[in-house]
């Protein structure tokens, strides 16, 4: 397919996820993720793709699950020894996110609360977030949801597809370094924690780019749509059911 931009490329990804979701008469919900280095703009996509699907769906029919809600809290990692590694595969409950993407795909009876992120305090929130039982979509994002490790390949089993974001690595990098100074560190500290901690995880999340269901470019002039890389557009989770 030609690449698309701006509020087309958007406009595209609406219509691939909702193709995703089961009909109205199956039971069940469609789960899309969105990877991709940190500072790529996966949040950026994941809510710009929920806002979308809002207005033209309705706000009751997409969740938003982000998997920042399932950082470990600075007391596990100090009890661990992992402060210094935060925002590395190890630093995240992964089978508590795999369990909680399995009973999003099949819970549909009830609200699920799921945990949030506050960035001002940097810790998990629990239940700040909730899936009604009217949502067909949820949307989650994350680092590594393409990761080749058995854990985080147990999250990806209940994904339906998985889009990889990219960027100029430059202007990511100037993204994350002005993250961390508005939540806190002085600039000299920010970018020393970027170079050394996130994009180590980076360049982890880059390896797995390949598994990715389709490429999206975060692009001056928008949304760039990269071809779709799975030849059978069947979801994955319809052809494990």
């Amino acid at each position: 397919m030609s690449a698309m931009t701006g509020t087309g490329g958007l406009d595209a990804l609406v219509e691939a996820a909702l193709s995703l979701v089961p009909p109205d008469d199956a039971p069940g919900r469609a789960v899309v993720g969105i990877a991709g280095a940190p500072g790529a703009g996966k949040t950026t996509l994941a809510e710009a793709l929920v806002e979308a699907v809002a207005e033209r769906c309705g706000p009751a029919y997409v969740a938003h699950v982000p998997m920042d809600g399932f950082h470990l809290a600075d007391a596990q990692l100090d009890r661990l020894g992992l402060r210094d590694r935060k925002g590395a595969p190890d630093t995240f409950d992964a089978e508590g996110y795999a369990a909680t993407l399995a009973r999003l795909r099949s819970e549909t009876g009830a609200p699920i609360y799921v945990p949030g992120f506050e960035r001002d305090l940097e810790q998990p929130i629990a239940a700040a977030l909730v899936v009604e039982p009217t949502a067909r979509l949820v949307v989650t994002e994350g680092n590594y949801l393409l990761l080749q490790e058995d854990r985080w390949r147990r999250a990806r089993a209940q994904v339906d597809a998985v889009w990889f974001v990219t960027c100029d690595d430059s202007l990511r990098v100037g993204r994350l370094v002005e993250r961390h100074v508005r939540f806190g560190k002085t600039p000299d500290g920010a970018r020393e924690w970027v170079l050394r901690s996130d994009e180590a995880n980076a360049a982890l999340v880059a390896a797995s780019a390949g598994a990715a269901d389709r490429v999206v470019v975060n692009a001056a002039d928008g949304w760039r749509l990269g071809p779709c890389r799975r030849p059978d557009p069947t979801p994955v989770s319809r052809a494990r059911s």
